[in-house]
């Protein structure tokens, strides 16, 4: 089969890592994780809290600080390694081929400058020929894309509602109509109704600009309304990914699978399990599989060495020794529960 310029893809991370360095030794927050976007398509990547998920981010953009430091691997834009791109090749590279949108709109937003100035700023870093009314045209422009009134762009960001300062963070992201979009928990602190409304906006913003998006959140149920495709990290490993309606209605490794049954239904009344004990401190990961201290399937082999992710189903790939004797996963063992009704084995 030819391939053609629509089935390259857009953003293909080889064997990154990223390390924290501390008195105890490197705390690897991201480890040897590969996979790859096509323009267009969307990737939302699920964890519990220091997974790895926003290191995962950041190392995107290059942005790791110290004491985080990228010990290896690629990440390739369009063919480009961002790892290797010298600060003025990074400069121009950002926003207009790679953007952010980042956790915390008000974090990223200057405080003591309105919104015009900032957007305008960000667009004149790579296009400083323009006009100002080419500028104010153009900051117009991207308000009404995000839903928000061009008067807006007269405010100071703390006179912006939570979901509007996400929807201006937004407006600036897409300024240059980059090929690749990270959303780093774009609805963090945002009640469900802002949520679904950003979410909406972030889904037309992604149609419009034919861009890949890598979407970085807890939540399994909203991951599952965006994406496409959904990466599952554990202790900085990518341990599960796959297309987004097999990895809820079939998930092949324990951890999805714990998380989905974690989810509340409402066809079905159910108890809610968690999921029991905690993800391992990353300096001191268990030998074998990280998440064989919390899986109700752990055997011999699962304690002694780490499973690498492998073929499980048509595109879906799972990183678990249960692979190739097991076509699914086991029925989940039954769970005692204990007395403040947590789940356990």
């Amino acid at each position: 089969m030819t391939v053609t310029d629509t089935d390259k893809p857009i953003l293909v991370v080889e064997g990154l890592n990223v390390h924290y360095d501390t008195g105890k030794g490197p705390a690897k927050a991201v480890n040897d994780v590969s996979f790859s976007l096509k323009a267009g398509e969307r990737l939302g990547l699920i964890g519990e809290s220091g997974s790895g998920k926003t290191t995962m981010a950041t190392a995107l953009m290059r942005l790791t600080r110290a004491p985080g430091r990228i010990a290896g691997g690629k990440v390739l834009l369009d063919g480009q390694d961002i790892l290797k791109m010298s600060p003025r090749e990074l400069r121009e590279t950002r926003l207009r081929d790679i953007a952010l949108i980042p956790q915390g709109a008000m974090s990223s937003l200057n405080p003591v400058m309105k919104l015009d100035e900032q957007m305008i700023d960000a667009i004149v870093a790579h296009k400083p020929g323009m006009s100002r009314a080419a500028l104010d045209a153009r900051v117009a422009e991207l308000l009404r894309s995000v839903g928000l009134d061009p008067s807006v762009a007269k405010r100071y960001p703390h006179e912006l509602s939570g979901g509007m300062k996400q929807r201006a963070a937004m407006a600036i992201a897409t300024s240059l109509s980059p090929k690749v979009i990270v959303a780093d928990e774009p609805t963090s602190a945002l009640d469900v109704v802002v949520q679904r409304q950003v979410m909406q906006t972030l889904g037309r913003l992604q149609d419009g600009l034919g861009a890949a998006v890598v979407l970085i959140g807890h939540d399994m149920g909203l991951i599952a309304q965006f994406a496409d495709i959904v990466g599952v990290m554990y202790a900085g490993k990518l341990v599960d990914i796959g297309p987004v309606r097999q990895m809820i209605e079939t998930p092949r490794h324990p951890y999805t699978k714990l998380l989905v049954e974690s989810l509340p239904g409402i066809e079905v009344k159910q108890a809610l399990t968690g999921i029991p004990g905690l993800p391992p401190p990353l300096v001191d990961l268990p030998p074998g599989c990280s998440f064989n201290p919390r899986c109700p399937f752990a055997f011999e082999r699962c304690r002694t060495e780490t499973p690498l992710l492998q073929d499980v189903a048509p595109g879906q790939q799972a990183a678990c020794h249960l692979y190739p004797e097991h076509q699914v996963l086991p029925p989940l063992p039954a769970m005692a529960q204990s007395h403040n009704g947590e789940a356990r084995p």
